[in-house]
């Protein structure tokens, strides 16, 4: 079983708090895929520094209010 990345985020609950934005809105939003944006929430694919930025600026918010790291 592969070890979940070090990278958690709140990205669901998040688009929860925008209305239900869709993962799609948020991935055409960031210049990704949905299957892209599905793996990031899902803790299966830690996301670019640049698509990271890209989520943070879509909710209003710092890099660190969205994501965070456990060493």
């Amino acid at each position: 079983m592969a070890k979940p990345p070090p990278i958690t985020n709140r990205i669901r609950a998040l688009r929860e708090q925008q209305g239900g934005m869709s993962q799609s809105a948020l991935a055409e939003a960031i210049g990704v895929t949905r299957q892209t944006v599905i793996a990031i929430e899902l803790g299966k694919y830690s996301p670019s520094l640049e698509s990271a930025f890209r989520i943070a600026r879509v909710f209003g918010l710092g890099v660190e209010d969205v994501f965070g790291w456990q060493a």
